[in-house]
């Protein structure tokens, strides 16, 4: 489960900001919105939704993760010289120079990790992480970059196991040692490796309908997806669902933008066979006639939902982190609602799945739904910094408090500041 995340000088990120998923010391909704852990010393939240304007810095506070995620998977196989692939904060020229750092503290398979690097675009210059296998902290990487002398500094690494020396001399100065000792067969560092790999699901964008569509191929799974699609409201009583595989060359004749890109970072990436899944809907009709409708031609809050059913299922079937930026595109706020308090159902969530979304739907707030510490803000100050906050920060009254009316009125700020635009065009008179 995760902890916290943190990122400093990251896109309109200036300032260190920390999403945490510790719950405060109330006691609404704890028995169904917060989960206990490491018997019983920590409570973390079962969800969090970020509010803020357009602009304002919420999709850059995922790309943070999502950067981080990247770079622990992928650095390990990049070259020498290429770039780790991160902005800083571009609106003052001392951050401009200055690193990156990203930190995120979890807990898998009941240790609890703190693990972090600070990196500019060309170089990692700082690389941390502890455990607690026994409650009391272990380090297990400390890297530093020293530039006086231009060479990594290793700090006492006892409790690391195996061969440290090779891995450490296998890192190259863009990738993580991380990542490097995992492709040299390092058992130990597995486990948090495979956390960023496959506990941590991040949603950006438009979602594709794919994912669900291959669970659908397993006729159990399908049954699910189709209940779930049911309960939803959504009359659909049946899936007929039809693969097909497809040369990646021909898939992409209509799209030469995604083509070229393919093409100019693998070799032959256009003569891969993919499996194209053609979906459709089955609807009974009022005299038990079975009608059949391409997915393409459902409404754009069908499509929206299918596509998150299969991530929706998954995730909390094995106990995941989800992300997702912008929850209430397409979907009703009943729909909205639905979902994420499949996340606070004891039955469904018994593996103590977290989600994170930002969302611009407010209706939710007035409903039971949330603890107040799940509730947070993002803004931008005059110098587009983006700033992140708790609305327990404000201390607002449990029960008795509209949050709804609250937030749309402005006391929690996060709201854009609309100004008049009548002198930018003629008045008619």
């Amino acid at each position: 489960m995760l902890i916290e995340f943190s990122v400093q000088n990251f896109r309109s990120i200036k300032e260190k900001q920390t999403l945490s998923m510790v719950s405060a010391s109330s006691d609404e909704l704890r028995a169904t919105n917060t989960v206990s852990m490491l018997n019983d010393k920590i409570n973390l939240l079962r969800s969090i939704a970020i509010y803020g304007p357009n602009a304002s810095g919420k999709t850059n506070l995922i790309k943070g993760l999502r950067t981080m995620r990247k770079i622990v998977l992928d650095s390990a196989r990049s070259q020498r010289g290429d770039e780790i692939g991160v902005k800083p904060y571009l609106f003052d020229l001392a951050t401009q120079s200055q690193p990156t750092e990203f930190a995120i503290t979890f807990i898998e398979q009941d240790i609890r990790y703190q693990y972090g690097f600070l990196t500019t675009n060309e170089q990692v210059l700082e690389e941390w992480l502890f455990a607690y296998p026994k409650g009391r902290p272990q380090t297990w990487i400390d890297r530093k970059f020293d530039p006086q002398t231009q060479e990594y500094k290793w700090g006492h690494v006892e409790k690391l196991v195996g061969a440290k020396q090779l891995w450490q001399e296998a890192t190259r100065s863009n990738a993580l040692f991380l990542s490097t000792a995992i492709q040299l067969n390092n058992s130990q560092l597995q486990p948090i490796f495979d956390w960023f790999k496959l506990r941590l699901r991040i949603i950006s964008g438009d979602l594709a309908p794919g994912f669900t569509a291959n669970l659908c191929e397993d006729e159990s799974q399908k049954s699910q997806i189709i209940n779930f699609l049911q309960a939803a409201d959504f009359h659909i009583s049946d899936l007929e669902i039809e693969s097909e595989s497809i040369e990646l060359d021909k898939f992409l004749q209509d799209k030469p933008k995604s083509r070229e890109l393919l093409t100019a970072r693998f070799k032959d990436a256009t003569k891969i066979a993919i499996t194209k899944m053609d979906v459709r809907t089955i609807h009974t009709g009022s005299h038990g006639d079975k009608f059949l409708l391409d997915l393409d031609d459902e409404s754009d809050g069908t499509q929206k939902f299918f596509a998150y059913a299969g991530p929706w299922l998954d995730v909390l079937k094995n106990g995941y982190v989800l992300i997702v930026d912008e929850l209430n595109d397409n979907l009703h706020p009943n729909l909205v609602k639905y979902m994420v308090q499949m996340f606070h159902d004891n039955i469904l969530n018994c593996e103590n799945a977290q989600l994170i979304f930002s969302t611009h739907e407010t209706s939710i707030l007035s409903q039971e739904v949330f603890r107040r510490d799940q509730i947070w803000f993002v803004e931008k100050d005059e110098y587009n910094a983006t700033t992140l906050y708790p609305l327990s920060d404000f201390s607002p009254r449990k029960d008795s408090e509209n949050l709804e009316k609250n937030y749309l009125q402005g006391r929690y700020g996060a709201l854009p500041y609309l100004r008049s635009i009548a002198n930018l065009f003629e008045v008619c008179e």
